[in-house]
């Protein structure tokens, strides 16, 4: 009883914050205009359909679309006519996860987590089996998939001790909602136990897909052209979070009148111009990616104190300019984001304080002398500069990263197999 009406009163609770949601989704579309696309769809309807039984994947944001770019590959080669429903929540996850679709697959947006619009997106949609990636688990979305008799499985699963300790605040929630999880497929052990506890009946550690990502060869090779083109060292600091831009530029002009050319790549596009008003308000001369030529940076470019990456799908090209890089999202309690992907680039990367998303991959590559951890941004600045001093120490570090990335790959073809003995077969 006490979890039914835990269930009902998040159901009220969502049909009442539902006009502030979508008036929400088109205010941001002022500056993402892909938020405006096919509003409908958040409610559960919309004109187009997928096949009927086919895989559904759920990949919420770009991170989390990068890592199923990995599992759709394993799945194509396994079984190659395989036809997908893509779902996202955000823009840049729906405009990323268009590059993986084929002939026969479908995208939409996942519908808001009100009993009614899941329904209507399971009656018009009909999966066979449903992957929900990395932490997607919304209790209407499972109560009435499980009703409906689709198979829900949760991929690249993780779960910090952190939000294991929220969760169990709202135990008579979220606990009913991971029983109906048919199998969770963990990245780790420590990620399977915490899972575990939550609810979920059937658990397996099959590692990070996002080891298995390959870098864009082709934007590497360019991005190693221009900087040694440029013959000046480069630093990126990359996927950074809001405050992190200020406290870094603040650190960043302590250093001599020698320092390095900054590489900053916001996580989010949104607040590309932010970050750029706040380079020039600190005095520093600003160069943006969305300038430059086919040839690359100007010679203008070449004497800029800041390089701004304001594009998108570009990391192989910001990592393949770097000595070294700075991860953003660790240096205030965001919890980081994908450092492997830097690794597996051969650029070794300084870690904040705060790693709880990539805890054991922080563990790991910090044992493998891939990377390094330190408390704030005074220190990590001391770091690159003793790094960038000792050309030895950065080229073992430069070799450990390619081979802690290489190590741990084959994540994508276990989860692939495990998500293809579930998956009904027509007729």
């Amino acid at each position: 009883m006490k979890k039914a009406l835990a269930r009902a009163a998040y159901s009220s609770l969502l049909r009442l914050a539902t006009p502030l949601y979508l008036a929400r989704l088109w205010w941001r579309g002022r500056r993402e205009p892909g938020y405006r696309v096919a509003i409908g769809e958040r409610l559960g309807s919309g004109k187009g359909r997928a096949h009927p039984a086919g895989l559904w994947i759920h990949a919420v944001s770009l991170g989390e679309t990068r890592a199923a770019a990995a599992l759709v590959d394993a799945l194509r080669v396994a079984e190659p006519g395989l036809r997908l429903l893509l779902t996202h929540g955000t823009a840049t996850g729906r405009a990323a996860g268009a590059s993986m679709l084929r002939p026969g697959d479908h995208q939409a947006w996942l519908p808001y987590d009100t009993p009614g619009a899941v329904r209507r997106f399971l009656k018009r949609h009909k999966p066979g089996l449903g992957v929900l990636m990395e932490t997607e688990v919304w209790p209407n979305l499972l109560h009435e998939a499980s009703r409906a008799g689709v198979t829900m499985v949760l991929a690249n699963a993780r779960l910090s001790e952190r939000s294991a300790v929220k969760g169990k605040r709202l135990a008579a929630l979220l606990h009913p909602a991971g029983q109906k999880l048919a199998l969770a497929l963990a990245q780790s052990e420590a990620d399977a136990h915490r899972l575990h506890n939550a609810g979920v009946p059937s658990v397996e550690v099959c590692g990070n897909l996002k080891y298995d990502l390959r870098p864009d060869a082709e934007q590497l090779a360019q991005g190693q052209a221009w900087r040694a083109r440029l013959g000046r060292p480069i630093v990126v600091a990359a996927n950074t979070r809001e405050g992190e831009e200020a406290e870094l530029l603040d650190a960043w002009l302590t250093l001599p009148a020698t320092r390095p050319l900054l590489l900053l790549v916001p996580r989010h596009p949104q607040r590309f111009d932010e970050v750029a008003a706040l380079v020039a308000a600190k005095g520093l001369v600003l160069g943006r990616r969305s300038t430059w030529s086919a040839e690359g940076p100007a010679a203008d470019d070449a004497r800029a104190d800041v390089w701004l990456g304001d594009s998108l799908g570009e990391m192989a090209l910001y990592y393949g300019l770097a000595d070294l890089g700075l991860q953003g999202g660790s240096f205030r309690p965001f919890g980081a984001h994908n450092f492997i992907e830097a690794a597996a680039c051969g650029c070794p990367m300084l870690l904040g304080p705060s790693v709880f998303n990539f805890a054991e991959a922080a563990q790991q590559a910090l044992a493998a002398g891939a990377a390094w951890q330190v408390g704030h941004w005074a220190e990590a600045l001391q770091r690159v500069r003793a790094l960038l001093a000792d050309e030895a120490a950065r080229a073992q570090a430069v070799q450990a990263a390619r081979a802690f990335a290489a190590l741990h790959r084959g994540a994508a073809a276990r989860m692939a197999a495990r998500i293809l003995a579930l998956l009904p077969r027509e007729g």
